[in-house]
């Protein structure tokens, strides 16, 4: 049945009733109109219904050249599906809405990618995944009606084409928001704003849920943004470990357009451009009244509620509650605290004064941040010296060249790494841990009272608390797809041995739980891809880190773009 199920799921097979077909679609690539895009290496299958009349769009990305690959060969490689596989389930049991995957199916066959763009290319081996979703209509989808842009003068290929517009429109309205299509089916224009008011919430929730679990997508063109608000088209991704607010987890990132701090406002940009894409059909201003009215108080309002959850703030809306969470996070910023094993730590804190218990708590705390060889891995200069005093001297006597070159911003980042890093090279282990105590110290000191307020306002402290416990516990995943988590399952996926991969999609599967007598990974495991020094480490940490482990120090070395 597998080989079978392989012959289907790798596209040498069709499904009975299949019409492949390729999506044409355009977008904004970092900032920028790109013109048309279109699935370069995914192709449409068909739809199936399920059991409860639910519809899921059937893909496989991976099988080949389509109308659309351009200069490509349509295919994908077992390092990037693995990552897209095991990343689609693991938002899906995090409960946030997300593309699905299926299967993952590998082959003998092998295409060359350069994966750091560095001149350094290798053989990997084609793979095929099979993507499910209600639909994988982006903003994108509409723009392929753009007049010639006014700074890159690319142009979509349906100019002028808005009979096709209104049907795109007719199929997304009664086919995913068929109680909008109800509510004003006789009145086109209305209807048009019910729907973006509608994808403007979902989309203020989807970002806001992302913000919550430390999740940085990557890559936030218009053509990765659902019509339906899911998380979709999942590269370069990945999970925040140390709290940095301005993490970019994309290596080919260079301006941070796309940082973790980011992906509020840059998701709002993109649903500006998807209001533009709706002219004529629904007028602009009608459109960005609807943007400014909805998506940051959608965004705010979700964004608390999630954490109250994750604070196990239970009981009480206060307004303090907003400034709590950005104290948390100063806190884990100043202490390079790993944003998610902080939030699971936070459930086992006692309100109660107990001196001894504290200290054992900030002592737990403390090791889950940074240490002082992480710190200078985080804060190494990235600029030769003399590179960095060419700039400077550029930006006084050259401001137009200067531009071409580079950014204030990037050289205010470099001034301050070489500060940190120089600061760093007079601080003891001890001094950090003593100095992480005490701003720790402080924070707690607020929830505490906090807390406090929940319990004075219940008759049943006890209840409050099971209930306060159960709540963080299943708002604080324990388990999250760290990148070298996902890099050992690669690496050894590489070598013929899958059985990593399915480990790693179990616990996925569960990551509120702790996993009992869970099988840790396997130590002769061997490597391949990585440099001697990162194998090595690799190797020993296969042994003894659990999966909840923030990283080893290799993981700094990991690069994905």
């Amino acid at each position: 049945a597998e080989a079978e199920a392989a012959l289907y799921f790798s596209g040498n097979r069709l499904l009975a009733g299949s019409e492949p077909a390729a999506h044409c679609y355009c977008g904004h690539q970092f900032g920028s109109f790109a013109g048309q895009l279109g699935d370069g290496a995914a192709m449409y299958l068909g739809e199936v219904l399920g059991p409860q009349g639910e519809r899921w769009e059937i893909q496989l990305k991976g099988a080949g050249l389509t109308p659309f690959s351009r200069q490509a060969d349509g295919r994908k490689v077992l390092r990037s599906s693995i990552r897209e596989f095991l990343c689609s389930e693991a938002m899906f049991h995090l409960g946030i809405p997300t593309t699905r995957a299926g299967t993952c199916v590998t082959s003998d066959s092998k295409v060359i990618r350069d994966i750091f763009y560095d001149g350094n290319p290798k053989s990997e081996r084609c793979t095929v995944v099979l993507r499910m979703a209600s639909t994988f209509i982006r903003f994108g989808s509409f723009e392929i009606f753009k007049p010639p842009d006014e700074y890159t003068g690319r142009k979509g290929p349906s100019v002028n084409r808005n009979d096709i517009r209104i049907q795109m429109l007719d199929y997304v309205i009664s086919t995913f928001y068929p109680e909008i299509q109800e509510a004003y089916s006789d009145n086109s224009i209305q209807r048009n704003a019910a729907f973006f008011k509608e994808i403007t919430k979902r989309t203020a929730r989807l970002v806001a849920e992302w913000q919550c679990v430390g999740f940085c997508h990557g890559v936030l063109n218009t053509d990765n943004m659902s019509i339906v608000g899911l998380t979709i088209d999942y590269g370069p991704f990945g999970f925040m470990d140390r709290y940095d607010p301005e993490h970019v987890c994309n290596g080919s990132d260079n301006t941070g357009r796309y940082a973790y701090n980011k992906q509020p406002e840059i998701c709002k940009w993109n649903l500006g451009k998807l209001a533009e894409a709706l002219v004529p059909e629904l007028p602009l201003e009608i459109s960005e009244l609807i943007l400014e009215e909805e998506y940051d108080v959608e965004f705010e309002k979700h964004y608390l509620q999630k954490m109250r959850k994750k604070l196990g703030l239970i009981q009480l809306e206060l307004e303090e509650d907003s400034k709590l969470v950005s104290e948390l996070l100063q806190t884990m910023h100043l202490t390079g605290g790993d944003f998610t094993n902080i939030f699971y730590l936070l459930s086992s804190f006692s309100v109660e004064s107990d001196p001894s218990k504290l200290e054992d708590f900030l002592a737990e705390l403390s090791g889950q941040c940074a240490s002082v060889e992480e710190l200078e891995v985080a804060f190494k200069p990235q600029m030769d010296p003399r590179q960095l005093s060419m700039m400077l001297m550029l930006a006084q006597s050259n401001p137009q060249l200067f531009a071409l070159f580079g950014t204030k911003a990037n050289i205010n980042k470099e001034l301050e790494r070489i500060e940190q890093f120089s600061k760093l090279q007079q601080l003891t282990a001890d001094d950090l841990l003593s100095r992480n105590k005490r701003h720790w110290k402080e924070w707690l000191e607020k929830y505490r009272v906090r807390l406090q307020k929940e319990i004075e306002s219940v008759s049943d402290a006890d209840a409050w608390n099971a209930a306060h416990v159960k709540v963080m516990n299943s708002n604080n995943p324990k388990y999250i797809l760290r990148n070298y988590i996902a890099q050992n399952a690669i690496e050894a996926a590489e070598n013929g041995d899958f059985s990593e991969v399915r480990n790693v999609l179990k616990l996925l599967e569960n990551p509120f739980q702790e996993a009992e007598g869970f099988r840790e990974v396997k130590e002769d495991a061997e490597e391949e891809g990585a440099s001697a020094a990162a194998a090595a480490c690799a190797q020993e940490s296969r042994s003894r880190l659990p999966y909840c482990s923030k990283p080893p120090l290799w993981a700094s070395e990991l690069c994905v773009t």
